[in-house]
């Protein structure tokens, strides 16, 4: 069983940064490979970043070059770097985890953190 719990969202203008962390628990989690997911008001769920557990990344094109997602296996926690961020990024982020290799399906879901880019 993992538990995930992200922390890190808020108001920030369009063009500024802001770092997402996904604190999991369970001591097997350096097996796991964990996603970022999002959803804007009136959109459906859409894959913005994942880290497999091999080390592998994997990125949207609409965040390429602006998302760095990144793991801390020590302290079983993933983050989600964001810059140049605009208002189409506005959405609850969600982090997702399955065992294994990544693939768009998640065993384990957080609650989400609410990200709003204003002017």
């Amino acid at each position: 069983q993992v538990q995930l719990a992200e922390s890190g969202g808020g108001l920030v203008q369009a063009g500024g940064s802001l770092r997402l962390s996904c604190a999991a628990s369970g001591h097997t989690f350096h097996s796991y490979s964990v996603s970022w997911l999002r959803q804007a008001p009136g959109k459906e769920r859409e894959f913005v970043a994942a880290h497999g557990w091999s080390g592998r990344l994997y990125y949207a094109d609409s965040v390429k070059g602006r998302f760095t997602i990144s793991r801390d296996n020590a302290k079983i926690t993933v983050y989600l770097e964001m810059n140049n961020l605009t208002f189409e990024d506005t959405a609850v982020y969600y982090c997702a985890a399955r065992l294994g290799d990544w693939s768009p399906t998640y065993d384990y879901w957080g609650q989400g953190t609410q990200v709003t880019v204003t002017s």
